[in-house]
């Protein structure tokens, strides 16, 4: 028939957007289908052309949840911050269909999927971390959010959490060096001596609230990022003239927004343990990778490392270069 051999696809309530998958496949494969059953003459009673509308309907309504999934469900990007504008997002995208559909089990399903969606997302930019995440994504910042009470509160929030910091706020990156040069001159000469314990003493009575919000100000009229870039290397950039921020948003913007990343980890334990071994006992000898075929072995490696690389997560969480580094290393 000139099509690609494909296999069709099952339904899995373990795994999301399985019941799309398996529309789409059936629906790639519809004339194959439609071709084997009559040949076979098959105890099996074939679709008919209303039911194939369904599916193709179906399929349309469900794509763009697929689409969403993929996204949020990554974990060498920043996801978090992603989440308000991808649910509003998927939630208007859904809306539109319902004028849009013929048939009426379609239908329904838009219904049902706008009524849950409206009332899981209602107040979904009150959630503490999304909003706070999103505020600090200079990609979105406050153009993400639909209600202005929700962002007033998330700055606030950003703002007390950059004044507790604890950092002060220091010169653009290559000024610390002429301004620690300047301070060493007058050391020869009295005179200015008054002046330098003024000075020190008004650099101590300094208020972290004052700093971060003109912080948060600043950081707030800054041009909006690119979409497609990166948002931490945009913070690697500018970590020296908003640390406060940036400390909180090494605490934030490291959040994923789904398990699926820590639910990966089973998978990777499962290329190593199968079926077949658990009845063997573990010996020493089946963990010296050297004896290991190289595929198994660099998968061996990749979870040891990934293991790894969680627990320094536990320890260093708190860390503006682990934030950075946590992306690199999966990207790796």
């Amino acid at each position: 028939m000139g099509m690609p051999e494909l296999k069709l696809k099952q339904d899995c309530v373990t795994r999301w957007n399985s019941t799309f998958h398996m529309i789409k496949r059936i629906l790639e494969s519809k004339d194959a289908v439609i071709s084997t059953l009559a040949v076979m003459n098959a105890s099996v009673d074939p679709l008919s052309q209303e039911e194939w509308e369904v599916l193709q309907e179906a399929c349309t309504v469900l794509e763009p949840f697929e689409q969403v999934t993929v996204e949020i469900s990554a974990d060498s990007y920043v996801t978090a911050s992603k989440m308000l504008i991808l649910c509003k997002g998927v939630q208007r995208v859904t809306a539109e269909h319902q004028t849009r559909v013929t048939t009426g089990k379609v239908t329904e399903l838009v219904a049902a999927l706008c009524a849950s969606m409206d009332r899981k997302f209602h107040r979904i930019e009150y959630n503490p971390i999304l909003s706070e995440s999103t505020v600090l994504d200079p990609r979105f910042k406050k153009l993400a959010f639909h209600d202005n009470r929700a962002v007033d509160e998330a700055l606030q929030r950003v703002t007390a959490a950059a004044a507790r910091s604890g950092q002060p706020t220091s010169l653009p990156e290559g000024h610390e060096g002429e301004e620690a040069a300047e301070h060493e001159e007058p050391q020869a000469s009295a005179v200015w001596r008054f002046f330098e314990e003024r000075a020190s003493g008004d650099t101590t009575r300094r208020n972290p609230s004052a700093d971060s919000i003109l912080e948060v100000r600043s950081y707030l009229e800054e041009p909006l990022f690119q979409r497609s870039a990166d948002p931490l290397s945009w913070w690697e950039t500018k970590a020296s003239v908003y640390p406060r921020l940036t400390c909180v948003m090494a605490r934030r913007l490291c959040i994923v927004a789904t398990s699926v990343p820590s639910e990966r980890i089973f998978s990777k334990t499962g290329q190593i343990i199968t079926e077949k071994k658990q009845d063997q006992p573990l010996k020493a000898e089946a963990l010296d990778l050297s004896q290991c075929k190289p595929s198994l072995k660099d998968k061996t490696a990749d979870f040891f490392l990934f293991v790894l690389h969680i627990l320094i997560y536990i320890l260093l969480c708190d860390s503006v270069s682990f934030c950075m580094f946590h992306f690199k290393f999966v990207q790796y």
